[in-house]
C-alpha cells in the first residue's frame, strides 16, 4: 500500500515538473524569445529574462542541467555606465553539456556541440565541436561521431528498452554495472523512442 501511494505521488510530481516547464516556456516565448520544437530545456537552465527577446533557439536542441544564457553583461557597468548586449543565435540541433556558459553576441552553427564547463565567447561554425574555456573547435561533428561509432565496436551496448531506467531490476543493474568497471558503454536506442514513442526527455512542442 505505501508503495502504490509513493508511486502515485511520483506521478503527480513529474506531471507537476512537466506543468512548469511548460508555462515557464510559454511565459519566455510570450517576451519575444525564439524556442523551436523538441528542444530539451531543462528548468535549471538560467535564462536572461529581461533581454530573452534576443535569444533564438532551434528546433531539436538539448541543454545539460545548470547552463547559462546571456544576452548581456553588466560587469562594465560601474565604470563606463554601459553594459555589453548582444543577440544570442542558437541553431538546430546544437546540444550543450552541463554547466556551458553562452555568453551575449555569439551564434552556434546548426548541428554542433559544446562540451561541458564550457564558455563560448565566440560563434562557432556549423557541424563542429567545441569546449573549453573559452570554447574552442576541438573537432568535426563527423570526426566526433565516426569516433563514436569505432568505440561502439568494441564497447558494451545497453538498449533502451531492456535498459533504461523505467525498465532496470536489481539483475540488470548488477549486469550493467559488471560489464562497466572496465569500459565505457553506450545506451542504444533511446533517440528512437523519443521520437516514435514519446520517451525520454520532456520536450518542446
Amino acid at each position: 500500500m505505501l508503495n502504490f501511494i509513493f508511486n502515485q505521488a511520483s506521478k503527480i510530481k513529474a506531471r507537476l515538473e512537466n506543468y512548469q516547464r511548460v508555462r515557464r516556456w510559454e511565459r519566455l516565448r510570450s517576451r519575444g524569445m525564439r524556442i523551436g520544437k523538441g528542444v530539451n530545456l531543462p528548468i535549471s537552465t538560467w535564462i536572461d529574462t529581461a533581454h530573452c527577446f534576443l535569444i533564438s533557439i532551434g528546433d531539436n536542441c538539448g541543454f545539460g542541467d545548470e547552463c547559462v544564457i546571456l544576452a548581456h553583461d553588466a560587469m562594465p557597468n560601474e565604470y563606463i555606465d554601459a553594459s555589453k548586449i548582444g543577440l544570442v543565435t542558437i541553431h538546430e540541433s546544437c546540444h550543450f553539456g552541463a554547466r556551458t556558459v553562452i555568453l551575449p553576441g555569439v551564434e552556434i552553427g546548426p548541428r554542433s556541440i559544446v562540451g561541458s564547463n564550457s564558455v563560448v565567447i565566440n560563434s562557432i561554425p556549423p557541424e563542429t565541436v567545441a569546449a573549453g574555456n573559452p570554447a574552442k573547435v576541438i573537432c568535426t561533428l563527423e570526426e566526433y561521431l565516426d569516433k563514436h561509432r569505432e568505440l561502439m565496436k568494441t564497447v558494451p551496448l545497453f538498449p533502451y528498452k531492456e535498459y533504461d531506467n523505467k525498465y532496470l531490476n536489481s539483475r540488470k543493474r548488477w549486469e550493467m554495472t559488471e560489464r562497466l568497471k572496465d569500459n565505457i558503454g553506450y545506451m542504444t536506442g533511446g533517440y528512437t523512442a523519443m521520437i516514435e514513442n514519446g520517451e525520454c526527455l520532456f520536450r518542446t512542442k
